[in-house]
């Protein structure tokens, strides 16, 4: 058997229904994984799973609240209900709202961090509660360029996605042997999400810039990381982050001109 194949093995990605968390979810019904597409937006999960369907691959659609407990705690008996099992639990839920320091609410800032973080928290701990008395799984979080690096702008954001970094860190110690937990940081990555900021120009031009590869990520680089990740091939690769960036978080080229 391929180190790669997921055959046999049950995932559950939070924000399946578009952008980063779809690309993911049909990445892995690729490579034989049961997929549960789970997401607030009950329409966008049913098109992901569907189109998981047509192409041979098991999935379900699961609306989710990852401000909810109960609604964690229901998408993961939702998957061991319909598919017996949970090996793979892929945490991509987030949101952002742009806008400077002065300028931030206290009800965005609780927006941010109830996804961003409390609800990884939780969603983390329910699923670890299956699948450490089975003796395997693999939690695969999505932080960012900010769980590394400042951008300014998005200081709620940025400390979520840090503290993505540390979660994927201790929750990998807590949980070892039998779960390995780390993190993919992506780049710039061109998503339905995105769109408006990248539509741009002067934004598109710095974006394609900054990264050594001269262009904006798309979803689908995504999924060679994602797919190892959740593998056997990564059985002893735990609390790692992963950039999959293009080159940005290694350094700038000297301006032509210097």
């Amino acid at each position: 058997m391929s180190l790669f194949n997921l055959e046999g093995r049950v995932a559950l990605v939070t924000g399946g229904g578009r952008g980063i968390g779809r690309g993911i979810a049909e990445g892995l019904a690729d490579h034989g994984a049961k997929v549960v597409v789970a997401a607030r937006t009950e329409a966008q999960t049913e098109e992901t799973a569907e189109a998981i369907r047509s192409k041979g691959g098991e999935a379900i659609p699961v609306t989710l609240d990852m401000t909810s407990m109960d609604s964690i705690q229901g998408s993961v008996d939702k998957s061991i209900e319909t598919f017996g099992q949970l090996d793979i639990l892929v945490n991509n839920a987030g949101m952002n709202i742009r806008e400077p320091l002065e300028e931030v609410t206290e009800d965005h800032y609780d927006q941010i961090a109830s996804v961003n973080q409390k609800g990884l928290f939780f969603m983390t701990q329910v699923a670890a509660k299956h699948m450490r008395p089975r003796g395997r799984g693999k939690i695969i979080n999505i932080g960012s360029l900010t769980t590394g690096v400042g951008l300014a702008s998005v200081s709620v954001y940025t400390g979520t996605k840090g503290a993505v970094g540390q979660l994927t860190k201790v929750h990998a110690v807590e949980l070892a042997p039998e779960i390995q937990v780390n993190a993919i940081c992506p780049g710039f990555i061109l998503t339905p999400l995105t769109e408006k900021l990248w539509s741009n120009p002067s934004m598109r031009d710095w974006g394609e810039k900054r990264c050594a590869h001269g262009r904006l990520g798309v979803p689908e680089d995504l999924l060679g990381t994602a797919v190892f990740l959740a593998s056997k091939a990564s059985d002893y690769v735990t609390g790692q982050l992963i950039y999959v960036d293009g080159g940005f978080m290694a350094g700038e080229r000297w301006l032509d001109n210097a």
